[in-house]
């Protein structure tokens, strides 16, 4: 995707040059490139021929629909988690065959939205969720088809606030009360209740805990299988690792899939997989250009014009980007010792502390990279900024895929109190 000299430098996406795609389109400014995201999931497509797969990609990831239509195009199905998400999947054209439902707190609303539509799958966390979706899908007169969210109590090896398949955290059900489930499963006669599901966490970069919670989920799958409980579908999850720093090795679509075979082996119904980040972080770029330079005395800092609003990650899980200055090759320039923030007032505006990069000037550009996924899916309009455009990149051409946020779209919503009610 993108072509980088010795010094870090940047200057295209694909065919399309960086300077001048921000000085025609503006900063900060997302740049997705097509040949990345289909690179990505061609691999997945390759590496799960001869089973009865789908790949359901995770929409929070990034929920732009030109991204959504582009995977859906080739194949891919929605992982969804809100009525909105349902909404985005449908309006880029991907089937209500090829959507599953996850998520630990669907409303009432959402489940009706998602029965209308005839979504494929339901994955319910709570025994209070399969009640509700019992009662909404009788009224109705249908059938919905569930999975049970398994909790494998399994330790991603992951950032604490993204790691879900631990007995801690809210997600899943424990494997005893799955198996109460099925056992009692008349008692929901509106709920087809034949699959299996976990999702542990992510950013995996270790094979190890995705094995343990493949043989956890196939033991179970095993037992109600030799109990006469009919199992259609076995929804393994995401969570799959990139690369967003040196020293980090994502897990190969082959080697992951190769685990799948071996945990599912004699499997007779169809495997779900719902990769999000591993998909599209390294598909993505934030262009920023730089405000000023400001010498401190303890620390210099580099202020650009990007900030936590557009990308939360570093600020909300000390997530490392790498950052490399944007400009065609030329003279070595020397290493500068950078705070790397934004201008939002937050001393948590922070995306890098201490970080060495050639030395840039006000009015420069750089690049954070692999933001293609919880970047501006993540995005605000805090302290009243708006959200940065996105463009997807094809070869030498580009299209943008959400315009600039302006003022008055900001506050569309906002009215004056002037209409006073009693509750």
């Amino acid at each position: 995707m993108l072509e980088q000299d010795a010094q870090r430098s940047l200057h295209a996406c694909e065919g399309v040059g960086l300077e001048a795609l921000a000085q025609r389109e503006g900063t900060p400014l997302y740049v997705y490139s097509t040949e990345a995201i289909r690179s990505r999931l061609d691999a997945l497509q390759t590496a799960l021929q001869g089973l009865d797969a789908g790949i359901c990609y995770a929409v929070k990831a990034n929920s732009n629909g030109a991204v959504l239509k582009l995977l859906g195009d080739m194949g891919a199905g929605a992982d969804i988690v809100s009525g909105g998400e349902l909404r985005r999947a449908l309006l880029a054209g991907i089937p209500a065959d090829r959507i599953v439902f996850s998520g630990v707190g669907k409303s009432a609303d959402e489940i009706e939205q998602a029965l209308d539509a005839g979504v494929a799958r339901f994955n319910l966390e709570s025994r209070a969720e399969l009640d509700l979706l019992q009662t909404l899908a009788s009224k109705r007169g249908v059938i919905a088809r569930a999975s049970v969210r398994i909790n494998p109590d399994v330790d991603a090896m992951t950032h604490a606030k993204i790691s879900t398949g631990k007995s801690e955290n809210k997600f899943g059900v424990s494997i005893d009360e799955a198996r109460k489930w099925f056992d009692k499963h008349a008692r929901w006669p509106a709920v087809q209740l034949d699959g299996l599901h976990m999702h542990i966490g992510s950013q995996i970069l270790s094979i190890e805990p995705i094995r343990q919670a493949l043989q956890r989920m196939a033991a179970l799958w095993r037992e109600l299988d030799t109990a006469g409980h009919n199992i259609a579908s076995i929804d393994v999850g995401g969570g799959l690792g990139v690369r967003y720093r040196e020293g980090d090795q994502a897990i190969s679509a082959e080697a992951y899939v190769a685990e799948i075979r071996h945990a599912l082996a004699g499997f007779k119904g169809r495997i779900l997989l719902e990769p999000g980040r591993w998909l599209l972080a390294e598909a993505g770029i934030l262009l920023s250009r730089v405000l000023l330079v400001k010498h401190g005395e303890a620390r210099r800092f580099l202020v650009l014009d990007a900030a936590m609003n557009d990308l939360l990650r570093p600020s909300l899980y000390d997530a490392w980007h790498d950052i490399v200055r944007v400009g065609e090759n030329g003279e070595p320039r020397p290493l500068v010792t950078y705070d790397v923030v934004g201008p939002v007032c937050e001393t948590g505006d922070t995306f890098a502390v201490a970080r060495d990069l050639p030395q840039c000037d006000a009015g420069e550009l750089v690049a954070i990279l692999g933001v293609g996924a919880y970047g501006a899916s993540m995005a605000s309009s805090y302290n009243s900024r708006p959200l940065a455009a996105e463009v997807l990149v094809d070869g030498d051409r580009y299209a943008v895929v959400r315009r600039r946020q302006t003022f008055d779209e900001m506050i569309v919503g906002e009215q004056p109190a002037n209409d006073w009610k009693q509750a």
